[in-house]
């Protein structure tokens, strides 16, 4: 049988049934995924310790020639084989307790590459944790001095795969084809595929290393944004857009009517979302920023543009909560365009339902704020023009989509409060241009943020009690709602309970995630409408809840808490104009350094990067990369230039070629067909 990159690795000499059962398990079924299977590290024979060097106590790496071998008995019956090695600096002796049979896996001549701990008995010894034979004698050729460990699995181990893929490499890197031309290489300072390719696996050094794994990452990010690219034409060309006509009519009287001035961000977002709305092309755009950088007001722009050419708008909040925030907020900033937005949600009475979808359906309701309630099958628009979509994370896709089959190709505006590092965003939406706000509003003040441990619980307190004294609210936020015999964290239902003793003339009220959502929201309005001062939750009031009396977030246990997380959290005080607080309290030693770091800054996109370097992108991005795979090359807090030449490359091959139907991008198209759960879907051609 022919050797292709698609044969089945049991038929690989070395390999065997029960052996490719094991490569499976690593997700290894054919000869191309095992030359893909990097390595997770490198040991670095040229940077060692010499021998008269190595300290006791002491972690090292060593290489020296095999002098002498044997087993030494102990009194405990324990056998224990050992190997004296030398190298230019002198001799050590290596002892592996308990492992004799590898009497006849070690020899006098070989040379030795050591990992281990050095200890002191009888002189000092190295015990090694790992070892390499890199040569079997004084006159073998050497086989390099940068040895790759590979990630392993039950059955198999990293020695074992290093000697399959050294025994076939040079068979399979006959088999590459570099599907990207000389041009494209040499503009980003690319290896071919075949030379990185056997740089990862067989390096001369570990720069050597690094420069094939550049390159393999290249390509990954390069496949991701071609799906990316085309999804974005699909989206944008598959039916033709709303042409707007910029008719400054009611946008004019917004801005001479609001009672703040826009900040250089909003001006900015707006004028992206007019330049959209004004092409012929559908919007497809995100909108992110903090909590309280005003993408309301932005939204708001945007659908009185819709409303001006007798479009509709619709805004779907997850939340009955937030839309009815919403349809505050719009009743208010509309009052002097005598404009009433309408709201749709599960809340409303009978008639008062049947009256708003009649609106609707009429077209006498230009602007409307629902929950899910707007995607309902009794509802229809007379003319939909523009679909925002608030915490959009919140919603799957099919109920995004829903909403926007309403309307005939309206222009879709994503609005999200959870900042995402540029490089993820580019990477999880890179079929939608995105626009973020850095800036808040002039008048808010930034929430000051500090770490206090569990001997400074009476003085907090004291503190939540002058704040209620003041007419102010407070938080406090717990990760479990119960206590249980295996954790000693302080729970929400307990707490609630012994702050309620505490602080005996403030009302203090529960919510949490197994309450009756009824219970929960009835709970929740008696907050908004300071009815209870100080509310008890576990992280269910992260989003959807607008509070700008409340000006102490109090959060316990903060270690168990992303940073992502903490930010969230902290976005719900510090909405109005009161000083406001947020205190983390903690009594875990190894968490002060990164609480420290999100005590310090307030930056939400600032805090998104520290929290992509803590938790890596896997956790970050999740489910979140539909249709997409885990990337194995690529590193995200140190590959955000490659992503960008990556996106810049695929835009320009997806413009001029949409479908990769010519000749020189059918390689793309087949990897990207074979690789992408979407990929037949987007590339299919004829």
């Amino acid at each position: 049988m022919p050797l292709t990159l698609t044969t089945s690795v049991k038929y690989l000499k070395g390999v065997g049934p029960k052996r490719a059962e094991s490569l499976t398990r690593l997700g290894i079924r054919s000869v191309g995924d095992l030359l893909y299977h990097a390595p997770h590290r490198y040991l670095d024979a040229t940077t060692v310790t010499p021998f008269a060097r190595a300290a006791v106590d002491r972690e090292v790496t060593c290489v020296g020639r095999v002098v002498s071998t044997g087993i030494l008995p102990t009194r405990r019956g324990l056998r224990v084989f050992r190997a004296v090695l030398r190298d230019a600096s002198g001799s050590l002796e290596c002892a592996w307790p308990g492992q004799p049979f590898l009497e006849r896996q070690i020899k006098p001549g070989q040379l030795l590459l050591v990992t281990g701990p050095v200890r002191y008995y009888h002189g000092r010894q190295l015990v090694p944790r790992e070892f390499i034979v890199l040569a079997d004698s004084a006159e073998d050729e050497d086989r390099g001095m940068v040895l790759p460990v590979y990630p392993a699995t039950e059955g198999l181990t990293h020695r074992q795969i290093r000697t399959l893929l050294h025994q076939h490499l040079d068979a399979m890197l006959a088999l590459v084809v570099d599907p990207h031309p000389t041009a494209l290489r040499e503009a980003h300072a690319l290896p071919d595929l075949r030379s990185a390719l056997a740089a990862v696996h067989r390096p001369a050094s570990v720069e050597d290393a690094e420069q094939g794994r550049r390159r393999l990452a290249f390509d990954e990010l390069f496949d991701q944004q071609l799906v990316q690219a085309r999804a974005r034409v699909l989206a944008k060309r598959a039916r033709a857009g709303i042409r707007f006509e910029l008719k400054k009519q009611l946008t004019t009287q917004l801005k001479e009517h609001l009672p703040f001035e826009l900040t250089a961000d909003q001006r900015l977002a707006v004028r992206e979302v007019t330049e959209d709305m004004t092409a012929p092309l559908r919007m497809h755009r995100l909108l992110m920023g903090d909590v309280g950088t005003g993408k309301t007001v932005v939204a708001l722009f945007a659908m009185l543009l819709a409303a001006e050419n007798d479009y509709q708008a619709a805004i779907m909040a997850p939340t009955e909560l937030l839309a009815e925030q919403h349809h505050a907020t719009l009743t208010r900033l509309l009052a002097p365009l005598a404009i009433q937005p309408d709201l749709l949600s599960g809340r409303l009475a009978g008639a008062e339902k049947v009256a708003a979808r009649r609106r609707l359906a009429s077209g006498a309701s230009r602007i409307v704020v629902g929950t899910h309630a707007l995607i309902q099958e009794s509802v229809t628009f007379h003319r939909l023009g523009l679909a925002v979509i608030d915490e959009q994370h919140r919603f799957g896709v099919e109920q995004r989509a829903a909403l926007v089959e309403k309307g005939d190709a309206p222009d879709v505006l994503l609005l999200s409060a959870t900042p995402i590092p540029r490089s993820l965003a580019l990477t999880l939406y890179g079929d939608l241009d995105v626009t973020r706000l850095h800036e808040r509003p002039a008048g808010r003040a930034p929430v000051k943020t500090a770490l206090r441990t569990e001997a400074a619980r009476a003085k907090i307190y004291e503190f939540l009690r002058r704040e209620a004294a003041a007419g102010h609210q407070a938080y406090v936020v717990y990760p479990v709602i119960e206590e249980s015999e295996r954790t000693d964290l302080k729970a929400a239902t307990t707490m609630a309970e012994r702050l309620q003793k505490a602080l005996p003339d403030v009302r203090v009220g529960l919510v949490h995630g197994r309450m009756p959502a009824a219970a929960r929201e009835r709970t929740m309005r008696a907050f908004r409408d300071n009815e209870i001062p100080v509310l008890v939750a576990t992280t269910v009031i992260e989003v959807g809840i607008d509070v700008a009396n409340a000006t102490v977030m109090l959060i316990e246990h903060a270690e168990r808490f992303g940073l992502a997380q903490l930010h969230q959290l902290r976005g719900r005080v510090g909405r109005g104009t009161a000083p406001s607080h947020c205190i983390l309290l903690s009594d875990a030693a190894d968490a002060v350094p990164r609480l420290t770091a999100f005590s310090e800054t307030n930056d939400g996109f600032a805090i998104a990067e520290l929290d992509l370097k803590e938790r890596g992108m896997g956790e970050l991005a999740g489910a979140r990369q539909s249709g997409g795979i885990a990337l194995r090359f690529a590193n995200f807090a140190t590959d955000l230039p490659l992503l960008e030449a990556a996106r810049r490359a695929a835009g320009e091959i997806i413009a001029r070629d949409p479908s990769l139907a010519r000749p020189q991008h059918a390689p793309y198209r087949e990897r990207i067909v074979a690789r992408y759960e979407r990929g037949f879907e987007l590339f299919r051609v004829g």
